[in-house]
């Protein structure tokens, strides 16, 4: 398909974090957008400030007639909009161009110089991480980001259209309509099992994304990975590697081997392992593109973060709230780790909501093992997203495999008075259901507290 030739762009489930980010650039090449989703948020709000109309009832008749005609109008959604929609069912049927946004995002980038991150956990940091260090060094790029970015409290970050930066996600192997010219590999943990069936399934699928790299392509891999191709790691004998690490005012200060210099105290300010391993590659993908390492350190000494990933909301002496995506155990495990690298003297009070019965069903013990590590426990009700009930799988069937004695199932309802009963210095809320709609309640209670 020509998108050239395309007037107007309609979405099904444009409120999605991946969606909102396509409808923001077809608006901003100036396309006509318009959209539907199930329920109103941040992110359609955000949306119908910038001039895009949103609608949340399925209805045909709820559509602009300019997007009724096939010849003018890309019709783009998303899996997770039920096969019954009747919005999706009419365009279907009538003619016009229908396609996944992953597809859509093949076709925007196969004309670009593309850059795309891979991986189980890590995507959206490492994501907005490179497609800032190279905003700031003025690489001509579109950046497609799974999250909001501190720094432009965007999903999209436009600064030309020669270079894309994107996610390659591995949710229903959307990743293999991307061809890049530079692609990583952070992690390839058992993840999606619901789609997959099993973790040697996904495994080929990361596999076969590494075959779509273009002709004389290359591919990062995190060491340890199975799969050949440029290594970085932490400390190690990687291609790309951190070494000397210190903290420092609560940043890290390191130095970077890479396979021709040292790059030496480069600064990052967010907290964890796993971060630091996010920004390294990000730092190795942008020196293979060509922008002078002096320029990458400085930028990414002015990366501030993603929302909602370690995002501190209070930071005081005596209080600290830091909110996070995790949900998945490998995740839980690297938030642990970093809120005990930055605070090893403090008792910390985690609050997890659960993402999905599949995978509480498929990670029921790991999850038990992350969330052990932690002073104490407060576990919402599973988030079911997109699925239906799976029979004896629930919180207090979770809760019962968490070993730590102080540890408690509550309502949503519940959460503020239960911190307050804690009297723990270090809060954190973990998950990605709608515990994050919980977080500006919980800052606005303990501020007012304090």
């Amino acid at each position: 398909m020509n998108l050239n030739n395309t007037l107007n762009v309609y979405f099904i489930g444009i409120g999605g974090i991946g969606m909102s980010a396509l409808a923001r650039y077809f608006h901003s090449i100036g396309k006509s957008v318009s959209g539907y989703d199930k329920t109103r948020t941040n992110l359609t709000d955000a949306l119908e400030v910038t001039g895009i109309k949103v609608h949340f009832n399925d209805a045909v008749e709820s559509i602009d007639e300019k997007y009724l005609d096939p010849k003018t109008t890309l019709i783009v959604y998303t899996p997770a909009v039920p096969k019954t929609h009747s919005e999706l069912n009419y365009f279907r049927n009538n003619g016009f161009y229908v396609v996944k946004r992953s597809e859509i995002l093949g076709l925007i980038t196969q004309n670009t110089f593309c850059l795309a991150v891979a991986g189980t956990h890590g995507k959206t940091t490492t994501t907005s991480i490179l497609g800032h260090i190279m905003k700031v060094c003025n690489v001509p790029l579109t950046a497609f980001l799974g999250g909001i970015s501190e720094n432009y409290n965007s999903n999209l970050i436009l600064n030309g259209d020669e270079v894309s930066v994107v996610e390659a996600d591995e949710f229903d192997r959307s990743f293999l309509t991307l061809s890049p010219d530079l692609a990583c590999i952070t992690s390839m943990d058992a993840d999606h099992l619901d789609i997959y069936g099993d973790a040697s399934e996904l495994i080929k699928s990361f596999e076969d994304f590494s075959k779509k790299l273009k002709p004389n392509g290359k591919l990062f891999v995190r060491n340890g990975l199975p799969l050949k191709g440029i290594t970085y790691g932490i400390e190690d004998d990687s291609d790309y590697t951190a070494q000397n690490i210190k903290i420092e005012n609560g940043a890290y200060v390191f130095d970077v081997k890479t396979p021709n210099t040292v790059l030496k105290q480069v600064q990052f300010s967010l907290p964890g392992r796993h971060n630091l391993s996010n920004a390294l590659i990000a730092l190795a993908m942008a020196v293979e593109y060509g922008v002078p390492t002096p320029q990458l350190a400085k930028a990414l000494a002015s990366y501030k973060g993603v929302k909602r990933r370690f995002t501190y909301q209070i930071k005081t002496e005596d209080l600290v709230f830091i909110d996070d995506y995790a949900h998945h155990p490998e995740e839980i495990k690297a938030v642990h780790q970093a809120v005990r690298e930055m605070y090893p003297e403090d008792k910390v009070l985690a609050i997890f909501q659960p993402h999905l019965f599949s995978r509480t069903k498929d990670f029921g013990a790991e999850f038990g093992q992350s969330l052990s590590r932690f002073d104490e426990i407060l576990l919402l009700d599973i988030y079911p997203a997109r699925e239906l009930p799976i029979e004896g799988v629930n919180s207090q069937w979770l809760l019962d495999q968490i070993n730590n004695p102080k540890k408690e199932l509550i309502n949503k309802s519940e959460i503020i008075q239960k911190i307050k009963e804690s009297k723990t210095k270090i809060i954190l809320t973990i998950g990605a259901g709608d515990i994050g709609a919980e977080v500006q309640k919980i800052k606005e209670a303990l501020v007012h507290e304090n």
